[in-house]
Parts: C-alpha cells; structure tokens; sequence
C-alpha cells in the first residue's frame, strides 16, 4: 500500500526563514503552515475601513494598528495568524519587528473559506492570548459585527450590532462609530446559492 507522503515538520524558527522569502503568505499551526487565499473586494474593503477609523482613533495612545500583513504570534499553541486587522498597547511589541505576541484587539473579517475556522479553533487559539480582550467578527452579507469580549472573571461573552443599532463599539479601545462607517464603499456580497438537491 502506497501512503501519502507527510508534509515536513517545520520549527517556528523554519516557518519564519521561509516565510520571509515566500512570494505567498501562509499561516503556521504546530508545526504545519497552511497558504492563504486572496481576499475579495468586500472582505479587503471592510478591513481597510477598520483599520483607517482605528489608525485615527489611536494616534497619539501608543497603541499600534496592524493589517494583514503582520503576523500574531501564539506561543501556548505555537501558531503565527495574520488577523485582518489588530491592535496592541503593549510596548513589548515593539521589541519584534515580524510578528506581535500582546494584541488586545483582534478582528476576522469572515469569508466562506474561513468562517468556520475563524469561530471555531482560530478563536479557541486566540483565547490563549493573555492581552486579548476583545475577538471580533465582521459579516460581508450584511451589515453585522460580532464581539466577544473577555470577563473580568474570564468569560467570553457576545455581543452583537446591526445596522438596527447603528454604532458599534470597541470597549477594549473606548471606541465607537457608525456601523456605516465599517461598510463605507462596501459592495456586500451575494448569499450562497441553496444546496443542490437531486433525487437518486
């Protein structure tokens, strides 16, 4: 019997070599780096809106914004994600030029791809980090945002806004704005076409 090969065991410290000269980006989860896909108009829209109104709303705080582009580290479950968009307060971070390890605030902006990962263990690995405060999700079929926020007794608890409440607020930071303001020249996306079912 012929098994598939494994894909090789990288250290963080490999994963870090080659993705400094990789042309693509991936994310690395214990060991195993997984490409990631390109991103549609919405979703980059959305992100792009999010993090311009945080880079406004922070200037002067000491608190740095981040795009896609800037990797999380998790060391509990030795893993680097790059969140759409993040926030860190904390001047430790600016001790590593590659990768942040103190976020406080971290947003998915959801697609089909990713959704499911995004609430499921992508958001169990975020609860590893001590400094986060706040997971938010961002819909791009509606205006909807999602935030899980940490308890001082260290639940997360779930919020949501909609455009029937007209602001959103990010405790973690004192902030609040319009909802519009996230979808400004956001073209939403379609609903998934109804499974196709046939009769045998």
């Amino acid at each position: 019997m012929i098994t598939a090969a494994q894909p090789p065991h990288l250290t963080p410290d490999d994963y870090l070599q080659l993705e400094a000269r990789s042309p693509v980006k991936h994310e690395y989860i214990n060991g195993q780096v997984v490409a990631m896909a390109g991103a549609s108009d919405a979703h980059v829209t959305i992100a792009g809106n999010i993090f311009s109104l945080l880079r406004s709303h922070l200037r002067g705080t000491g608190c740095r914004v981040y795009i896609s582009d800037m990797k999380v580290r998790l060391d509990a479950c030795n893993c680097f994600y790059y969140p759409d968009v993040f926030v860190t307060c904390d001047p430790r971070d600016q001790e590593t030029s590659i990768y942040k390890r103190f976020p406080c605030l971290i947003v998915e902006v959801l697609s089909d791809s990713t959704e499911a990962f995004d609430r499921g263990d992508k958001f169990i690995h975020y609860q590893t980090l001590d400094s986060l405060q706040e997971y938010v999700l961002v819909n791009t079929r509606q205006q909807r945002v999602e935030c899980f926020r940490r308890s001082d007794a260290g639940q997360w608890l779930w919020q949501s806004y909609t455009s029937a409440e007209g602001t959103v607020q990010f405790i973690s930071l004192n902030w609040t704005a319009p909802l519009s303001d996230l979808y400004e020249d956001v073209t939403l996306e379609p609903p998934p076409p109804p499974p196709d079912c046939h009769d045998d």
